[in-house]
């Protein structure tokens, strides 16, 4: 029989089976842990994702398969090729960032919030993130999928007596809800039509679909669509960000848009070009038209953010990435129209990693100065530079590459990347669109950034940073400088090997 399971590789699922294995550590010994030494549990934690990601080395020598049935070579549930290691760094590297902030969080916070499943929920979302993108079946797919998600809600609204984080938990809740319904619709439409959830041999037996079952098929496709383009923050399944991200913890939310998209994006890409290239003119427009309206409301939203509002500083984060998110389609969508579809992809992971570092540098320096300012504001940060030059400085870095201006190279190197990408593959129309939307967007990074050197109303505020902000602050710094000084290395650190 062709399910059955002949072979277990270990070291290849060692760095999801690591992350959830300390997650299950944690939650245990958080029964056993004074109330005073909670601490140890998030160090733990931060120790843990560590390994998980000095695991990935080991896998660099060559692609490794497990959880393959007899019936094929070719028929594997998971596969640790040089696309799933890329992706496995980037999530476990995002959630390490994202557990030094919730230290430094979970110690200030005055809701009491429980630490044992704080950290046993990021651990565990972790993990299906860092499974999915080695999935190479449907089934393993969703449950990545969901295993990601589901403890991402929990998180969003983990603050007891907080109704601004219960109810952005809910919004969340639901509209993921949505997506996996709508998701598992259209894979199941596939299934039927194809009888295998192996990506590979979908791709080989949907081309020939008998006829009466070709309505079945389209309607699977774009239902699969639909229900991923809601995981990425497409437009219009966007409406749940801002409030999101203005509800969860701040390392929850950094979390969110940069391990959230990594998930949403590497299962879009396996299930179209891997899966469904032979329906690339169904997927192509679809993910080009999307690419178009999410970078445009998303950077429209981001410009209308007024610097006075509460946590208006989250909430422009919080549309910038909805706008990141419309960039990140454009070389999916290129990859319909070009014969080079993995340069395309490489384009897509290039972007990914620049934008992984930098936002998340962004969010460290928020969640400092949300330290003194609570409301997080973006007048907040008028005249940063007069008390904290340092982090005024690195902002200012961060800002510039979102924006994808000198010195900020690295940003500037991935919009070309992606621009050249959507050319190359014919689609002018949506690099002008692009164009137009890199321009609005340097107004309100500029402004931010303009800000930060104003004089301050008043006495300078000081923003005191504890050691593992700082550390965050600094690993962000670091990589995000290093990429500008060698931009080339991130399009060749890219190269998926998907194919």
């Amino acid at each position: 029989m062709s399910s059955v399971v002949q072979s277990v590789d270990w070291l290849a699922i060692a760095p999801p089976t690591v992350t959830a294995a300390v997650g299950l550590v944690v939650l245990v010994a958080d029964l056993f842990v004074d109330k005073t030494r909670k601490a140890l549990l998030g160090w733990v934690s931060v120790a843990g994702l560590a390994a998980s990601a000095l695991l990935l080395l080991p896998l660099l020598n060559g692609d490794r398969s497990t959880f393959c049935a007899t019936g094929g070579a070719d028929l594997c549930s998971y596969t640790a090729d040089r696309f799933t290691l890329v992706i496995q760094l980037l999530v476990l590297g995002g959630a390490l960032l994202a557990a030094l902030l919730s230290v430094t969080t979970l110690k200030d916070d005055d809701k009491g919030m429980p630490e044992g499943e704080y950290w046993f929920l990021l651990l565990s979302s972790a993990a299906g993130a860092a499974l999915l993108p080695a999935s190479r079946d449907l089934a393993t797919l969703v449950v990545a999928l969901e295993v990601a998600s589901l403890p991402a809600f929990a998180l969003v609204g983990l603050r007891q007596g907080d109704r601004k984080s219960s109810e952005a938990a809910l919004k969340f809740f639901l509209s993921s809800v949505t997506a996996t319904a709508v998701s598992l619709m259209g894979i199941s439409f596939v299934y039927a039509s194809t009888g295998t959830l192996y990506l590979t041999r979908i791709a080989d037996r949907i081309q020939y679909v008998d006829g009466q079952l070709h309505t079945l098929t389209q309607t699977g496709v774009v239902l699969t669509l639909v229900g991923f383009a809601f995981k990425t923050a497409a437009v219009p399944f966007h409406f749940w960000v801002p409030d999101t991200y203005v509800g969860a913890p701040l390392p929850i939310a950094a979390y969110l848009s940069v391990v959230g998209k990594a998930v949403g994006f590497s299962g879009l890409i396996l299930v179209t070009v891997v899966a469904l290239p032979s329906y690339a003119d169904v997927w192509g427009p679809a993910l080009a038209a999307l690419a178009a309206l999410t970078m445009t409301v998303g950077n429209v939203g981001a410009l209308r953010q007024q610097a006075t509002r509460a946590y208006s500083a989250v909430r422009l984060l919080a549309w910038s990435s909805v706008g990141q998110a419309g960039y990140l389609l454009v070389p999916i969508a290129a990859a319909a129209y070009t014969e080079d579809a993995e340069r395309s992809i490489g384009s897509t992971v290039a972007y990914a990693l620049m934008y992984a570092a930098v936002n998340l540098g962004a969010f460290a320096v928020a969640a400092m100065v949300g330290r003194t300012r609570a409301l997080n504001r973006i007048a907040d940060y008028r005249g940063l530079y007069a008390s904290n030059p340092v982090a005024a400085l690195l902002l200012a870095f961060f800002l510039l590459c979102l924006a994808g201006l000198p010195p900020g190279i690295i940003g500037l190197f991935a919009k070309v990347t992606v621009f050249s990408a959507a050319v190359d593959a014919g689609l002018g129309w949506l690099a002008v669109v692009m164009a137009v939307n890199v321009v609005i967007a340097l107004f309100y990074y500029l402004q931010w950034t303009a800000l930060l050197f104003r004089t301050p109303e008043g006495e300078p505020v000081k923003h005191r940073a504890p050691a593992p902000l700082t550390a965050a602050i600094t690993l962000t710094a670091l990589l995000a400088i290093a990429l500008s000084g060698a931009p080339q290395l991130v399009l060749r650190f890219a190269d998926t090997g998907l194919f």
